[in-house]
């Protein structure tokens, strides 16, 4: 069936659309909904999608024949390339038996290697891992930060040591990062022994939907021997100083409920927009 704003609108509790992810509130559309359609199948990249800076394709695309929809609950289902099989369920938790077992068809049917549910609420899920979507707008100056460089001006010996740093904090993505490094913005780091122990990046913008500019996620962290420290707190600081400082409007994060960057992003006071939960099937 095609998608209908009409009907998806009323149950998001979260703004958040398949293949994008977290938008600001401001930025969602039934114009933007259909884009998305548009390109379902195409393997292309809208305009404003985060997405594009690590790849030539897109690699989750939207399933519009399997969407289901009524004025109480929209299932949406997207496959990616790597073969998982994602249901979201825009609705009442009451909703959520169906949105598991329609995931595990549509898996079967496609061959998928693995489905998972989707879902949006106020709270965090007692049982799905949730993360926080929070929103922190640049209406007001940033001060800069002492003692945070850029990776790039580092002296070549002290910049060297990004890459013991990024192989050790390899799961929070930077060692992902690292392969990419000249080809993408800048990166804030934190030096102690003239080596790298924490870091914050790459630092970009991009136009939203509707053509604010968007300071776009960062990869986000400390050696664990140097936590507690305030190091990241100062990281964040000097990131944001960044953002001000280069046009931006707004961020958007996710940041895993009650772990560290969930606590640092509430007590910098960020606007909670609710939580997305995910299930495994």
């Amino acid at each position: 069936m095609e998608l209908s704003w009409d009907l998806l609108h009323p149950v998001m509790s979260v703004p958040y659309l398949p293949t994008l992810g977290p938008l600001h509130p401001d930025a969602l559309s039934g114009d933007l909904l259909d884009a998305i359609a548009q390109v379902a199948a195409t393997g292309g990249f809208l305009s404003h999608d985060k997405d594009r800076r690590w790849s030539d394709r897109k690699d989750e695309r939207l399933l519009v024949g399997d969407v289901h929809q009524d004025a109480r609950r929209t299932l949406i289902p997207t496959l990616t390339g790597r073969g998982v099989l994602r249901v979201h369920l825009y609705g009442a938790p009451e909703h959520r038996p169906e949105a598991m077992e329609t995931a595990a068809k549509l898996a079967a049917v496609h061959d998928a290697a693995s489905a998972r549910v989707i879902s949006f609420q106020a709270a965090p899920d007692p049982v799905a891992a949730s993360t926080r979507v929070q929103l922190r707008t640049f209406d007001q100056p940033a001060l800069p930060v002492g003692g945070i460089e850029h990776l790039d001006t580092l002296p070549e010996p002290v910049r060297a040591t990004f890459g013991a740093f990024a192989e050790k904090l390899a799961g929070e993505g930077f060692a992902f990062l690292h392969s990419r490094i000249d080809s993408v913005g800048p990166v804030l780091t934190a030096i102690r022994e003239d080596r790298v122990v924490g870091a914050i990046g790459p630092m970009e913008t991009m136009p939203d939907p509707i053509g604010r500019a968007r300071l776009l996620p960062q990869y986000f962290g400390v050696l664990p021997e140097y936590r507690g420290l305030g190091l990241g707190r100062r990281l964040w600081r000097a990131a944001m100083h960044w953002g001000h400082a280069n046009g931006a409007d707004y961020q958007l994060l996710q940041t895993t409920a009650g772990g560290a960057s969930d606590r640092l992003c509430q007590a910098e006071g960020l606007t909670d927009l609710g939580f997305v939960c995910t299930t495994t099937v």
